[in-house]
């Protein structure tokens, strides 16, 4: 669906910087699994359901968005446009869907809060808690929504790619401007290997923002989640960025989902790249779904238009998709529209 917008952001984008937002950890089997997952799936249409008009709409911790597509949180976006973080937020917002800022984005959250619609922050929780605790009241203070914990990464995966580039650092002039400290110094994100269910206890008591877990493909594990007051879920492998190996969302899905048991919102991302992937996400158990590479070469092709030209395109599809499957809102997808293996 989205070939060309892809080959054009190739052709506009740096090579080491491409590969470095195209690339997955190790060998990138679970990059690969995650969209061959999706493909796999084959969807069963019911007929005669007197679908027009479809509408696509879903509210999420109180906010109502016109799609259930959002936007994924991914590092950088300076390195693929100019306007960077600035022209996603608006591309989401003509989208009117969420847009999730990364931690390490190259765009201060208040300027970025400045030109969005609804917003979330994706936080690594840091060692120094404090520091943890002054960005997450930056973040309340810009209006933010929500706040998305990544759980994934204990420490960095090892990215081959950006090794064979040596790409270890952002230009001069480009920074993670959420990591300034109250003196204006930048620091490095740290990978926490000793944050546990005690680090989510504890940021629960810094704020009042829903708290969304972020990297979850054990049932357990949402098990625990629900355990620990945790607002909603996030079905992810870090877009194979991490855990080299990891099991694909889509097949992780289904049992996160039947764990959760409605108790709280689940949605998935990784490999999404049709309304056809986003209507079986639907059937497998997710409420909405997060896109984050295609988002990328939207942006690097034609910067907040490409952004909207991405996510608009999707729920068109969506929309087309629900029809053929006999379904007018994501709401009314039920299991059974995919089939069983």
């Amino acid at each position: 669906m989205f070939a060309d917008l892809r080959a054009r952001a190739r052709e506009v984008l740096e090579p080491a910087h491409w590969d470095y937002f195209e690339g997955g950890a190790g060998d990138e089997r679970t990059l690969r699994a995650n969209e061959e997952a999706f493909e796999r799936l084959r969807l069963v249409p019911r007929v005669l359901r007197s679908t027009g008009p479809r509408y696509l709409g879903t509210t999420l911790f109180g906010t109502g968005l016109r799609t259930p597509i959002l936007v994924a949180p991914t590092a950088f976006h300076r390195l693929a446009h100019p306007d960077g973080e600035l022209a996603t937020a608006r591309g989401a917002a003509a989208a009117g869907t969420v847009y999730v800022v990364s931690m390490a984005a190259t765009t201060p959250v208040e300027a970025i809060a400045a030109v969005a619609g609804p917003w979330w922050l994706q936080l690594y929780p840091q060692p120094d808690r404090d520091f943890t605790a002054a960005l997450v009241r930056r973040a309340e203070a810009a209006g933010c929504g929500a706040l998305v914990v990544t759980a994934d990464s204990p420490v960095f995966g090892r990215r081959e790619r950006d090794h064979r580039n040596a790409f270890h650092d952002l230009p001069p002039g480009l920074c993670c401007e959420n990591l300034r400290d109250a003196t204006g110094a930048v620091r490095d994100i740290v990978m926490d290997a000793g944050l546990g269910w005690a680090g989510i206890d504890w940021l629960r008591g810094v704020t009042g923002l829903p708290i969304v877990l972020k990297g979850v493909l054990h049932p357990a594990d949402a098990e625990l989640a629900v355990e620990h007051g945790v607002s909603g879920l996030i079905v992810s492998n870090h877009g194979g960025r991490q855990l080299d190996g990891a099991v694909a969302t889509a097949d992780a899905l289904p049992a996160v989902a039947k764990a959760v048991g409605g108790r709280l919102p689940v949605l998935v991302d990784g490999g999404i790249r049709r309304g056809a992937d986003v209507l079986a996400a639907l059937a497998l158990g997710a409420d909405a779904v997060l896109v984050g590479r295609p988002v990328l070469w939207g942006l690097a092709a034609g910067g907040a238009d490409g952004v909207r030209l991405v996510l608009d395109s999707l729920s068109e599809d969506l929309d087309r998709v629900l029809a053929l499957a006999g379904f007018r809102t994501p709401a009314e997808v039920t299991p059974d529209a995919v089939a069983t293996r």
